[in-house]
């Protein structure tokens, strides 16, 4: 089981760390792991967070990973003076880790499906709006 500890990530220019603070570990089963961008602009409600939680499926035959967050877009009105959210990216992702394959293939599996969502193609895909055509 990995330990829950704050997650340091690129920003989109590829070369400014930005800082994931771990607000929650999972208390087990169903319960999420939850980190908030603690430097980003806005109230506490207003930055974006992460989670990831974990249970087994019915048959429990597989690991079921939940990952989700959001990323809301703040700005500053400039007739209150006040942060509002202008809106919200949610996103969602799920696995299904079978219980009953090799140590090597799940790590295979789990490196390049998570380096696919991490890819230009991907990212660009979220930044637009639309897949690849």
């Amino acid at each position: 089981m990995t330990t829950a500890a704050s997650i340091t990530i690129k920003k989109a220019d590829g070369t400014t760390d930005i800082v994931w603070t771990l607000l929650a570990a999972s208390g087990g089963d169903s319960a999420p792991a939850l980190w908030r961008s603690e430097t980003a602009v806005g109230t506490i409600g207003q930055r974006p967070t992460f989670s990831i939680a974990s249970r087994n499926n019915g048959p429990k035959t597989a690991r079921r990973v939940d990952i989700s967050g959001a990323f809301p877009s703040v700005y500053t009105n400039s007739t209150t003076g006040q942060t509002e959210v202008r809106g919200v990216i949610p996103f969602t992702c799920s696995f299904a880790v079978p219980t009953n394959i090799s140590a090597t293939d799940l790590n295979e599996a789990a490196a390049q499906l998570t380096n696919l969502i991490a890819s230009t193609m991907a990212k660009t895909s979220v930044s637009t709006g639309y897949a690849p055509a």
